[in-house]
């Protein structure tokens, strides 16, 4: 049953209590918890609070509430905050002169929701405009309105984070890149000689060393390409895998259930080219599931092999699918000549806001992986 609406002037965006987290994680269950029972889906987010990617703070459940009663459990909408490290590359002015490569503090966003009897009144938008007040430097931003934050009515979906900007009214997150390869992994078998299989604690070196190499990546990428969202971007902006980015993935998607990854393997680099590598995670529902690859990296010539290998490991844990997100366009030409189709996802769509010196739409998100 729809609920009389809040006035949204006399709401604002809080950190939740332990009791507000949980609550609003039972009301994401029956939308999102899959195969898990309650129970389990509760345990699974207490569990991954301790791990790297969420300790000192760094994964944050906000609530959208009234001012007059901050931790109230009847709040209007809630979302999540996980802060990352990252890297912003401005281009350099001169072809002879790397690019400018600088550490920065990202967010991600993500568990938006408001129940059923509390939609359809702006809640979850004013929520989305007000968390840009709490992610980004003021000094970024623009003057706060004079008369409070205001919504702009759109739907759910790619329009709705776009108006959910600082002031109400546009300027929010743009999508980028919802672009899947997938490759069924066949029958083909093959040996090992050449490459070395990852156990999950293996692959936090693993990601130390891929940081290093993104920022090298990052200094040396070209100012203008055609595969670029824009032909000149002035600036490029990536996450990096580690301090358990990439391994929570793993615990996420297999709390709780009986499956495991044949040998334990959740990676696989080249003992001859140590550019040449991969790690993975499963997404186990809806059945059946699907290796995703988190982090991918390979020549268009190591590609096929490295591919191979994938399927195998897919193919040895029971998986009949692999997908990998936003191939660069090399490698996507090549994953055609393997068996890989591209297509265009409508859903878990990618969506990036920019706090520096220009525009959103001017910012090129690299390594733009799962």
């Amino acid at each position: 049953m729809a609920e009389p609406k809040v006035d949204l002037a006399s709401l604002s965006l809080f950190r939740a209590t332990s009791a507000q987290a949980e609550e609003s994680r039972r009301r994401t269950f029956p939308q999102w918890g899959g195969a898990l029972n309650l129970t389990d889906y509760l345990a699974r987010d207490a569990t991954m609070e301790s791990g790297e990617h969420a300790k000192d703070g760094k994964w944050i459940t906000w609530v959208l509430a009234p001012r007059n009663d901050p931790t109230t459990l009847d709040f209007m909408s809630a979302c999540e905050t996980y802060k990352r490290t990252g890297l912003v590359a401005y281009p350099s002015s001169s072809p002879s002169e790397p690019n400018s490569v600088h550490e920065a503090t990202c967010y991600g966003v993500a568990c938006v929701f408001t129940p059923p009897s509390k939609r359809k009144r702006g809640y979850a938008n004013h929520m989305m405009s007000l968390l840009h007040w709490v992610n980004a430097s003021h000094a970024n931003l623009p003057k706060f309105p004079e008369h409070g934050v205001h919504r702009q009515k759109s739907d759910v979906g790619e329009e709705f984070y776009r108006s959910a900007g600082p002031g109400g009214k546009g300027g929010g997150w743009e999508k980028r890149g919802a672009i899947s390869t997938i490759w069924e992994v066949g029958t083909e078998e093959g040996d090992d000689e050449g490459w070395n299989w990852l156990t999950e604690e293996q692959l936090n070196g693993l990601w130390e060393r891929d940081a290093v190499r993104i920022r090298r990546e990052l200094a040396n990428m070209p100012t203008s390409d055609s595969s670029y969202k824009v032909e000149r971007p002035a600036a490029f902006a990536t996450y990096l895998p580690t301090d358990g980015v990439c391994g929570f993935h793993i615990t996420k998607s297999t709390f709780a259930s009986n499956f495991s990854m044949a040998s334990g393997f959740w990676g696989v680099e080249s003992t001859s080219d140590p550019g040449t590598y991969a790690s993975w995670s499963v997404d186990l529902r809806p059945p059946p599931p699907t290796l995703i690859v988190t982090r991918l990296c390979a020549s268009e010539e190591m590609f096929p092999g490295l591919i191979a290998k994938i399927k195998q490991a897919a193919r040895r844990s029971g998986i009949g699918k692999v997908e990998v997100w936003n191939l660069r366009a090399g490698l996507r030409e090549v994953a055609e000549k393997t068996g890989g189709r591209t297509f265009t996802r409508n859903e878990h769509l990618p969506q990036i806001v920019w706090y520096g010196p220009g525009t959103t739409g001017n910012v090129e998100w690299a390594y733009n992986e799962k």
